[in-house]
């Protein structure tokens, strides 16, 4: 058991680094998606994985599991949600902006790094 939550916590986190050095805001998001599970999974582990033991304390019971990690990672979960939500509306609106859905916006060949320049930032420049 824990062998195999090692091995998914592992392959999640290295997915979620390789998509995060991709090109492009989508493969990004992903790669972020898959960082947040590999720490809650690691989070939800650090608890000590127990079957069938209550979370509570109670006289009857002979263990029990230990509830911080489990609200911890609902909590996570809640706030993974919201910045995902958050992310995928900055990188909507970038790409509705620029056209592109490419991270790196700056233009090669022109000695500096330029922006790309949109129609109505050359509608406010001089003629």
């Amino acid at each position: 058991m824990e062998l195999l939550v090692a091995s998914a916590t592992g392959v999640m986190t290295a997915v979620g680094i390789y998509l995060l050095l991709r090109a492009r805001t989508f493969p990004v998001i992903l790669g972020l998606t898959f960082l947040t599970y590999a720490v809650n999974l690691f989070l939800f582990a650090m608890g000590r994985l127990t079957i069938n033991q209550p979370p509570v304390i109670s006289a009857l019971a002979s263990a029990y599991t230990d509830p911080l990690p489990q609200a911890l990672v609902l909590t996570a979960i809640v706030i993974s949600f919201g910045m995902t939500a958050l992310i995928v509306v900055l990188a909507l609106r970038g790409f509705l902006e620029s056209g592109s859905d490419e991270v790196d916006l700056a233009v090669s060949g022109e000695g500096d790094a330029a922006r790309v320049r949109t129609d109505e930032d050359k509608a406010r420049l001089p003629s």
